[in-house]
């Protein structure tokens, strides 16, 4: 019965991250564009932050109780559900079009953060120091791609200003904050339960959950056609989540994995550089790489769950 109860609360606290980032994103760009901000700014800032507010809420909630498995795996495993369910699942329904621009600025940058993040948890820690060079690094990004005028590949939501707008930001920044509380709860509690690790339900449960902005933006743009907007969503996403979520967890709360953490940062490092040569080749993920994607994260989460 106490799995049943912690499995509603999950749910539920996936459901409110979800309505939360939606809210978010778009009564903010609404507010935004009410007094005047650029599509490009509201695109940065709003858009880029609204989708990656659960894994803010979750990473920081868990860093601040000292959660280091959950804080660190929920970031580690919602870039690799990014990379592998998500986009894989995209392009095995239609491939999608990359760009020399998202394969040698974002992806590239991509590669170069994970490896950071390889090198910062060799020793199973990552200090303040190693989580400010992450939040610097998301600072330069900004700031280069605010300077050359060129957005991130997000769609920023469009419509006309309503006083409902107001409300439904705090309501939806509510939303946020409580489903990232009680998700971190249950699924502690649900970790605890089935005799698995904190960081083997983060790293998949917690991460899927998590994830749900992501997975919603990528498929209507892709059923849109809107390819770039499908790729970049997602890069964009694990950008933030890297150099953003986990960089300012590092520097507010010093945190310490488990062992076993190191071979899923390994498994995200490989499926970067991959999902990057995926998109280089043809300058599209074909139909048959999205089932590839798709394999290789299914057996990373049986082999969690079963190791």
């Amino acid at each position: 019965m106490t799995i049943i109860i912690n499995s509603v609360i999950l749910i539920s606290s996936v459901f409110a991250l979800w309505w939360g980032a939606v809210w978010v994103v778009e009564s903010a760009s609404r507010i935004a564009h009410r007094i005047g901000v650029s599509e490009l700014v509201i695109g940065l800032t709003v858009v880029a932050f609204g989708t990656s507010a659960p894994e803010f809420a979750v990473t920081l909630t868990a860093a601040f109780r000292d959660q280091a498995d959950i804080s660190v795996g929920n970031v580690v495993g919602s870039n690799i559900f990014n990379l592998g369910f998500i986009m894989g699942g995209v392009a095995f329904l239609r491939s999608i079009v990359t760009s020399k621009r998202l394969v040698f600025r974002d992806g590239f940058i991509l590669i170069g953060v994970t490896i950071f993040l390889l090198i910062f948890l060799y020793d199973h820690r990552l200090m303040w120091w190693e989580g400010s060079i992450l939040m610097a690094s998301l600072i330069f990004y900004l700031t280069f791609l605010f300077i050359k005028k060129e957005p991130i590949e997000e769609e920023v939501p469009t419509g006309a200003f309503r006083w409902t707008d107001i409300p439904m930001l705090f309501a939806g920044l509510i939303l946020i904050l409580a489903g990232g509380h009680f998700l971190v709860d249950s699924a502690s509690s649900l970790a605890r339960l089935m005799g698995i690790s904190d960081w083997v339900i983060a790293v998949t449960i917690v991460a899927a959950g998590t994830s749900t902005p992501e997975l919603a933006t990528s498929l209507v743009a892709v059923i849109k056609g809107k390819h770039g907007i499908s790729a970049g969503n997602l890069i964009g996403s694990d950008l933030f989540n890297l150099m953003g979520v986990l960089g300012l967890a590092g520097i507010l709360r010093p945190m310490q994995v488990t062992e076993g953490a190191y071979n899923d940062i390994l498994v995200l490092s490989a499926m970067v550089i991959l999902v990057v040569m995926m998109m280089r080749t043809g300058w599209k993920i074909s139909r048959w790489e999205g089932a590839l994607l798709i394999l290789i994260n299914l057996v990373r989460w049986i082999i969690n769950f079963y190791q």
